[in-house]
């Protein structure tokens, strides 16, 4: 009798053993555990992830080169998501810091004040940096689509409502800005309903040269 109950337990373990068997038989080896269950059990050093890509100025891929300016333009989304405008890693306007409205939202080096009264006076070498939002065509005037093309905008002109536009140009450039993108409000193709899908521009321009 006293034998009777190391007995029972090897035949169920000699039971549960064949069970195993069969099982992983069947389904093949036990599956490694997905990496979070791994490294909460410590069997993976956090260390050895792969390294996230390195960000630079305005989050730019790659640093710019010795003296030019690293920039980030985003226009709005429809009427809900703000534009952004970022220079140097510093973000100038964004929803964040609440400095942004409908229409058109420019950013100088130096002033922030009305339009044309801002436009009219600029300095030589001046950066403008425009990111639109919602509506930025409806109260232009020829004189502010003059202005913007004398900075260098190939799309002033011809900008409508609703169009999505991003745009970096300085005082005194002699030819087209390198640094615009356009997309026209379409029915057809617009991405938000009324909207064309917001513009996202960023590089390195360069300053303006000594003397």
């Amino acid at each position: 009798m006293r034998v009777a109950g190391p007995l029972r337990l090897l035949a169920l373990g000699g039971v549960a053993a064949l069970a195993w068997l069969a099982v992983t038989s069947l389904l093949g080896p036990p599956r490694a555990p997905p990496p979070l269950l791994r490294l909460l059990r410590g069997d993976e050093n956090p260390n050895t992830a792969a390294p996230r890509p390195p960000r630079f100025k305005c989050g730019l891929p790659r640093p710019c080169p010795p003296r030019h300016f690293a920039f980030r333009l985003l226009s709005g989304a429809a009427n809900v998501v703000g534009p952004r405008i970022c220079l140097e890693g510093r973000e100038l306007m964004s929803s964040v810091k609440n400095n942004v409205g409908r229409g058109l939202n420019i950013a100088l080096v130096n002033d922030v004040e009305e339009l044309l009264r801002f436009l009219r006076p600029l300095h030589e070498g001046t950066l403008v940096l425009v990111a639109s939002y919602d509506d930025p065509a409806t109260k232009l005037t020829d004189e502010s689509r003059r202005i913007f093309g004398e900075l260098g905008s190939a799309v002033a002109k011809d900008l409508g409502f609703r169009d999505s536009w991003v745009f970096l140009g300085a005082k005194g450039v002699q030819d087209r800005s390198p640094f615009e993108q356009h997309v026209r409000n379409s029915r057809g193709s617009n991405k938000y309903e009324g909207w064309p899908e917001a513009l996202e521009l960023g590089g390195c321009v360069p300053q303006r040269p000594p003397g």
